[in-house]
């Protein structure tokens, strides 16, 4: 099961600079954590989790396998992409397919690096970009609607169902609103929207990228940013790329020293990965034994026959139940068996709902 987030954003935002770092740090990690580019543009990188290393410590694991998010490193947009302008058919059909949206602002000044719109004002790029999406939201909508209506006058209740959501939907981003804002669906009709594919549907993030001296602090366009992202629901980060591509090169030591003196504790891209996990809405469970410690993702709701197919098909297939730790539990007892002896291990049934942190043994039979 796969989860991924689109990098978007203009030319010069420091985009490019970010996704290399990303994969660069990937790449550097340790054999356990593993990092696969599946295209020049996409890469793989491990969702820092203490909890994994402190259960495969406690457990002497020979291996140690994080949980992973996939990132995209979108075409650069402009102001006039729906409508076909610069590589503006590239980037829609390629924010089509993420999961999310991390979108890159430039919160920094510099004379050197030319903004394509004349001066850095990182909320105004933030509405040229969801302008684009909102109009490619309208157009997509618009032809759809034409068909649906002579299916409709067929008889299809599917159509019919569907063109009155679009309905809905259609005066609501002309208004200038994302689809995702939008709250007279029904719970249905909440249900339906995915199939959609609409851009403005995709929860979004803000990457603040300031200067190497407003890493710690952020600025007043960071300020901006933050209040634009409270005002529509949306999640923001603070880097600088420039100290990302810096510590990539750098050894673990050598990164953690590098930190401390800029007076961090992680790096940014710690900070976006599980920042753009979160705003997928997912949760990490774990498996746990002397061979292997494992960090596995599930949308929050998912079942336990859920989590156990994310391992193997077959396990959802012929599940019978799931023995359950909670993370702490686990660690309090020191393991499996000091959790089991103080009644902390809870046998579980198919409706019950996966908690984050839980470690699970699944016993199934096909």
């Amino acid at each position: 099961m796969g989860f991924n987030c689109g990098i978007v954003g203009l030319p010069n935002v420091g985009k490019s600079t970010l996704f290399n770092a990303l994969t660069k740090t990937a790449a550097a990690e340790a054999a356990n954590y593993p990092f696969c580019t599946i295209e020049p543009n996409t890469g793989r990188v491990s969702v820092p989790d203490p909890r994994l290393d402190n259960l495969s410590k406690l457990a002497q694991s020979a291996n140690v396998i994080p949980t992973q998010l996939e990132f995209v490193d979108i075409a650069g947009l402009v102001r006039g992409a729906a409508k076909g302008e610069g590589l503006g058919n590239q980037f829609l059909a390629n924010i089509r397919e993420v999961d999310a949206i991390a979108h890159m602002l430039r919160c920094f000044e510099d004379e050197d690096i030319t903004h394509v719109e004349g001066n850095v004002d990182p909320v105004r790029d933030a509405e040229t970009v969801e302008t684009e999406l909102m109009l490619a939201d309208l157009e997509s909508l618009e032809k759809r609607m034409v068909g649906l209506t002579k299916k409709v006058r067929g008889g299809d209740k599917q159509a019919a169902f569907d063109l009155a959501l679009m309905e809905k939907l259609v005066p609501h981003l002309a208004d200038g609103n994302m689809a995702r804002s939008i709250t007279t669906l029904t719970q249905d009709e909440e249900a339906r929207l995915p199939y959609l594919q609409l851009l403005t549907s995709k929860p979004i993030l803000y990457v603040c990228n300031v200067g190497e001296d407003e890493i710690a602090s952020g600025n007043e366009h960071t300020k901006a940013v933050a209040a634009r992202a409270e005002a529509i629901g949306a999640s923001h980060v603070i880097i600088s790329a420039a100290i990302e591509a810096e510590i990539s090169s750098l050894d673990e030591a050598d990164a953690a020293e590098f930190l401390s003196d800029l007076g961090l504790e992680e790096s940014g891209l710690d900070r976006m990965i599980r920042a753009g996990y979160g705003l997928l809405n997912l949760l990490t469970f774990f498996t746990v034994g002397p061979k292997e410690a494992r960090a596995w993702t599930v949308r929050n709701g998912a079942s336990a026959p859920e989590a156990a197919g994310v391992i193997h098909t077959d396990f959802q297939r012929g599940f019978i139940r799931a023995e359950t730790i909670a993370y702490d539990d686990y660690m309090t007892y020191e393991g499996e068996a000091g959790a089991k002896d103080a009644g902390k291990l809870r046998i579980e049934g198919s409706d019950y709902p996966v908690k984050d942190g839980d470690v699970f043994h699944f016993r199934f039979n096909v």
